[in-house]
């Protein structure tokens, strides 16, 4: 991709204001706040339930809501920073999500709460974008893939701590800590914004919305996400279903013509001209597939399964975080080094590798196994996270590094959330092909067909169908049943997503260094 003039020579920084280490340690704890906020609240959703009163349909809606409105806001976002300066936006976006998180704290009603987690996917929006848009920006290009493995680095760690902490804060404090402390995290990272962060714009950065187009492209992920949200409780076959994922479809193909016909679109599609971040988005989509669609079951496996508390499931899977926390760093160094290709692919295999490791788990697997397989899945997740970052972020112009930050992260909410879908769906086939014959063939007593759904439902996360009451050789029996049942089904999904990573390094072989990475260091500020 050629590139007109992007900015003037940088003025020299003054004092401490915009030193580029600096600016890091400001934007990692932001960005950990969200990624914290991200794992901390699944521990409280059992506890908020029981205090506010609230309805399956409503807890579900306080991890959807904020959900849907991260994914479908996070490329607005972008352009919002590449529009009026990244600085501003992560300022924004981080006293939008402490004030949400305190009033959800504050909150006594379910209403409340939903409303103000979608508030805090709106302002965690903001923040995300526009932390790799200050990154991209401040780092010379030579030290950019180490920021952004360092930058991994505090993602996986605050994606670990989230199980942990939150366990921690709910069962002795209570789960309105659980967004309290959010507050002083948002204050001391406002306070390094103010004073440490330097505003980075390009000389011809944009200056107008493409409103329609942001309507539309909200529209279209909207849709898509929401589909794949509620595919698994109304069935991939379903009208409904089928519905908004059509929609989606004819909102992106309206969003494309658009942007073709506007003279300063939210999305320049001249960017996907590059093959290096096409194949950069692409990957992202299916490492997330992958890695958060397989990572779905295995939280069901630790506690349903082997039974362990929300805590200590947290702590079986550090050996997979710890070595993201490990590789992101080393990652950013190889792939200064050599480029982002070797490492991409290498991350990929091992990837594939460890899905199938872990496909062959079984009920009685012990704890040294399981690290192992996690270890791995870390391992090779470290290089793609660092790597397929530094792809769609340093092929984009810098006056489009705010998009391209939205982009790599909506890669990665829809790659989530596509494979949580689909694999959800290959569970629950999974299950409702085999469970009746295995209850059969247990010897235990009939069931009818509504006792049978019901049961099926339970085994797809791990749960024993055992009535209260039941001799203990029968409740064991059942147990059996239903475990062995559920990791049958998980083996299947993670054959599925080895398959998927195997095509990631296929992918990852047409990624190379970012082209426009160079120009960060020399952005003009104001």
């Amino acid at each position: 991709m050629t590139l007109a003039k992007e900015s003037s020579p940088s003025p020299v920084r003054s004092g401490l204001r915009g030193h580029p280490w600096l600016t890091l340690f400001a934007v990692a704890i932001g960005v950990m706040m969200v990624t914290l906020d991200g794992t901390i609240v699944a521990v409280a959703n059992p506890a908020i339930q029981k205090d506010l009163g609230a309805s399956l349909a409503q807890v579900q809606w306080i991890t959807n809501g904020y959900l849907l409105a991260l994914a479908v806001s996070l490329i607005t976002a972008g352009k919002l920073g590449d529009r009026f300066g990244h600085r501003q936006t992560f300022l924004i976006g981080i006293a939008g999500f402490g004030l949400s998180s305190a009033v959800i704290g504050l909150s006594d009603g379910v209403g409340l709460v939903i409303g103000f987690r979608v508030a805090q996917g709106l302002f965690g929006a903001l923040l995300m974008p526009a932390a790799l848009g200050l990154l991209r920006a401040t780092f010379p290009a030579e030290k950019l893939n180490m920021a952004i493995g360092i930058w991994g680095m505090v993602i996986g760690a605050s994606t670990a701590a989230g199980p942990i902490v939150g366990g921690l804060l709910v069962e002795h404090v209570s789960w309105q800590s659980v967004f309290f402390i959010n507050v002083p995290v948002g204050v001391v990272a406002l306070l390094f914004g103010l004073f440490i962060l330097l505003d980075h714009r390009a000389e011809n950065a944009p200056r107008s919305f493409d409103l329609p187009g942001i309507v539309l492209l909200s529209a279209a992920m909207f849709s898509l996400i929401w589909a794949l949200i509620k595919a698994a409780e109304w069935g991939w076959g379903d009208a409904k279903t089928l519905l908004f994922l059509l929609g989606s479809l004819v909102c992106f193909g309206l969003f494309a013509f658009w942007e073709t016909r506007v003279s300063e679109p939210l999305i320049p599609l001249g960017m996907f001209r590059s093959a290096a971040l096409s194949a950069g988005t692409v990957l992202m989509v299916l490492m997330a597939f992958a890695f958060m669609g397989g990572l779905f079951f295995v939280t069901f496996y630790l506690q349903n399964v082997h039974g362990m508390s929300p805590v200590d499931s947290g702590l079986r899977l550090l050996p997979l975080t710890g070595m993201m926390i490990i590789g992101s760093p080393l990652a950013g160094a190889a792939i200064t080094r050599v480029g982002p290709r070797v490492p991409l692919v290498a991350g990929m295999v091992a990837t594939a590798v460890a899905c199938v490791g872990m496909s062959r788990l079984t009920p009685d697997t012990g704890t040294l196994t399981m690290s192992l397989w996690f270890a791995l899945l870390g391992l090779g997740l470290a290089p793609v996270m660092v790597g397929a970052t530094e792809v769609i972020v340093g092929n984009a112009p810098l006056e489009l590094s705010g998009v391209a930050g939205g982009l790599q992260q909506a890669a990665m909410q829809v790659g989530g959330s596509l494979g949580t879908a689909v694999l959800g769906a290959v569970m629950a086939a999974e299950v409702s092909d085999t469970f009746g014959d295995n209850w059969k063939g247990a010897g235990l007593p009939p069931l009818t067909p509504e006792q049978l759904g019901l049961a099926e439902r339970g085994v797809q996360v791990g749960i024993a169908p055992v009535p209260p009451g039941v001799p203990e050789p029968v409740a064991q029996s059942i147990s059996t049943v239903a475990h062995e049942t559920f990791v049958s089904g998980m083996s299947t999904a993670f054959t599925c997503a080895a398959v998927v990573a195997a095509l990631a390094a296929v992918v990852a072989c047409f990624t190379k260094r970012g082209e426009n990475a160079a120009a960060g260091a020399g952005a003009a500020h104001i």
